[in-house]
C-alpha cells in the first residue's frame, strides 16, 4: 500500500520503520523544519523492548543509555538535599533504558528503509476519504492519493481534529503543565540533578552528559492559550513562577524564557473510543496519549506501530479488520500505561506544604 504518516516524531518514525519493514511504500512528513527533540530523556519500558530488538534498534538505544532519573533528589529552598527520588517506585518493569529524545530520534531516523520518504517542511492541510482511497492536500499545495493515513502528529494532532472532531472532545487534561528548557551556563556532571517544590509547584534542573534543562511544572485547571504561542507560554510561566525568589526558580525562569526552543504543554491524556475511521488510523500520543506522569508514551508508541504493522500483514485484503485486531492487541497497554499516572503527579508536585514536608519524611524514613 502507499501509506502517509503524519509527523516525524517517535511514533512517526516507528511507523515508518514497522509499515517499510513489512512491504509498503511509506512517506512522512513533518510540520517543522528537523527532527523535534527537545524535551527530557524519554523510557523505553515493558513490551516495547522486545519490540525494539524485533526492530533491530534495540542495539543502538542501549550504546545510548543513559542514568537521569537514578540520580534525581529532592532539595529545600536552600538547596539542601532532603530526599531522594525513589527510582523503583517510577521504574516500573524490569531492564528499562532511558535514552536522551534526540538520540532515540536518530536512532529512529537511521533505521528507516529504502521505501520510506521522510519530508520536512510539510503537512496535511486537508484529507478526503472515499473509500477506495484518500486524497491528500499538503500545505505546499501538492496533492496525491494514498491507500491510508497514519495520524502519528500527537497530543495536538491535526489529523484526529480533521477526521474524527475537536480536540476537547478526547484529550483530557490532568491539572499540571509542565516546561523544559535549556539552561545554558551550568555545567552538568555525575552529581544528583535537583527538585525543589512548593506548593503546586516544582522547579528542578536535570543533565545528562553535556545537557543540563531547566523543568518547571505546576499544577492548575484547564488554561486557554494558543500552544503555538510562545510568548502566550512563557507568559503564563511568569506568572506561575515569578513570584517566588527562593532556590534557582528565579535562574530556571528566566531561562525558559530565553529560550526560543522551549516545550510547554499540558499534563493531559488522550481518550477515544476508536483509532480508526474509514481509511485513516492514528498511532502514539495521537490515539491514546499516556502523558509524561506516566514514563511510557513512547514505549506505547513502539508498541502500537508494530502491532499495526502486524495487523495490516495478517489481514491484507480486509483494511478494517485490521484496525480492529490492531486496537484490541493495543489497548490493554495503553489501559495500564494510562492508569499509572495519578502517584507520578502526587509525588512530583504536592498540592500544600504539609504534602511536600510529608512526602519528604516518608522518603527520607525508606531511605
Amino acid at each position: 500500500m502507499r501509506i502517509l504518516v503524519c509527523g516525524a516524531g517517535m511514533a512517526g518514525l516507528a511507523a515508518g520503520i514497522t509499515l517499510g519493514n513489512t512491504g509498503h511504500d511509506v512517506t512522512i512528513v513533518e510540520r517543522a523544519q528537523h527532527l523535534r527533540v527537545n524535551g527530557s530523556p524519554i523510557d523505553i519500558r515493558g513490551e516495547s523492548l522486545a519490540v525494539a530488538r524485533e526492530m533491530g534498534i534495540l542495539e543502538g538505544i542501549r550504546a545510548r543509555e543513559v542514568d537521569m532519573t537514578q540520580r534525581t533528589c529532592f532539595v529545600d529552598g536552600n538547596g539542601t538535599k532532603v530526599a531522594d527520588l525513589p527510582f523503583e517506585a517510577i521504574n516500573d518493569s524490569a531492564g528499562d533504558i532511558e535514552i536522551p529524545r534526540e538520540d532515540l530520534a536518530h536512532v529512529l531516523r537511521n533505521a528507516l528503509g529504502p521505501s520510506v520518504a521522510l519530508t520536512f517542511g510539510e503537512s496535511v492541510a486537508d484529507l478526503h476519504d472515499d473509500g477506495g482511497g484518500v486524497d491528500v492536500v499538503l500545505a505546499s499545495g501538492g496533492r496525491d492519493r494514498y491507500d491510508l493515513v497514519v495520524g502519528a502528529d500527537g497530543l495536538h494532532s491535526a489529523t484526529r481534529r480533521m477526521v474524527f472532531g475537536p480536540e476537547r472532545q478526547y484529550v483530557r487534561h490532568l491539572g499540571f503543565y509542565t516546561a523544559l528548557a535549556s539552561l545554558p551556563g551550568y555545567h552538568p556532571s555525575d552529581a544528583p540533578n535537583p527538585i525543589y517544590n512548593y506548593p503546586g509547584h516544582m522547579a528542578g534542573i536535570v543533565t545528562y552528559r553535556d545537557v543540563a534543562l531547566a523543568v518547571l511544572t505546576f499544577r492548575s485547571s484547564w488554561i486557554d492559550y494558543d500552544y503555538h504561542d510562545l510568548d502566550a507560554q512563557k507568559r503564563i510561566l511568569t506568572e506561575q513562577f515569578g513570584g517566588h525568589g527562593r532556590w534557582r526558580v528565579p535562574e530556571l525562569l528566566d531561562a525558559a524564557c530565553r529560550d526560543s526552543e522551549l516545550y510547554f504543554d499540558s499534563v493531559s491524556q488522550v481518550d477515544m473510543p476508536t483509532w480508526h475511521r474509514g481509511r485513516v488510523v492514528l498511532v502514539g500520543d495521537a490515539a491514546h496519549c499516556a502523558s509524561p506522569l506516566s514514563g511510557r508514551g513512547t514505549s506505547l508508541a513502539l508498541t502500537g506501530t508494530w502491532l499495526l504493522a502486524g495487523a495490516l500483514t495478517e489481514n491484507a485484503n480486509d483494511l478494517a479488520a485490521a484496525f480492529v485486531q490492531y486496537e484490541h492487541a493495543q489497548r490493554p497497554h495503553v489501559t495500564y500505561a494510562q492508569g499509572t499516572v495519578d502517584a507520578g503527579g502526587d509525588l512530583l508536585v504536592p498540592a500544600t506544604q504539609d504534602a511536600i514536608d510529608a512526602r519528604n519524611r516518608e522518603l527520607a524514613r525508606a531511605s
